[in-house]
């Protein structure tokens, strides 16, 4: 029997990104497993603006929206008696989310399958279809 004793749900402040919240605390409730919630940065978005005040300015608003997202992790969380551990990551979303699975150990793997908007979508779906690609442990993506 397959058994999940710590879990990782990437999120991206969307409302298809709240299913996977519910799904991934759902599960840590019923397998009584660690939950870790990571949400990225992705520094690709800019890489080819000049380095400068703006660019560190975008990244401060997507860190702060990346912060209030894994707050609101922890509340939903911890309504259901989970404590979960929060990271927030800079870099290629795919490739932080399978190098904090492999840090962390986790077994599984939950992702929404596509984000906030049209954009968003193609490259979250990208995520998704990453992490499905490249994770070495179960991984579950979450339709909206």
């Amino acid at each position: 029997m397959l058994v999940f004793t710590n879990i990782l749900v990437a999120i991206d402040g969307s409302k298809p990104g709240d299913r996977s919240i519910e799904r991934a605390v759902d599960e840590a409730r019923v397998w009584n497993a660690k939950l870790h919630a990571v949400y990225v940065v992705e520094t690709g978005l800019f890489s080819s603006l000049p380095i400068d005040n703006t660019v560190e300015i975008m990244y401060s608003v997507l860190e702060k929206e990346g912060k209030a997202a894994l707050e609101k992790v922890k509340k939903i969380a911890a309504e259901k008696g989970i404590v979960a551990s929060t990271h927030l990551k800079r870099g290629h979303a795919g490739t932080e989310i399978i190098a904090l699975a492999q840090k962390e150990k986790v077994d599984l793997i939950i992702s929404g399958s596509h984000g906030k908007s049209t954009t968003d979508s193609i490259l979250l779906g990208s995520v998704s279809t990453y992490i499905t690609t490249h994770s070495t442990v179960t991984t579950m993506v979450v339709r909206s």
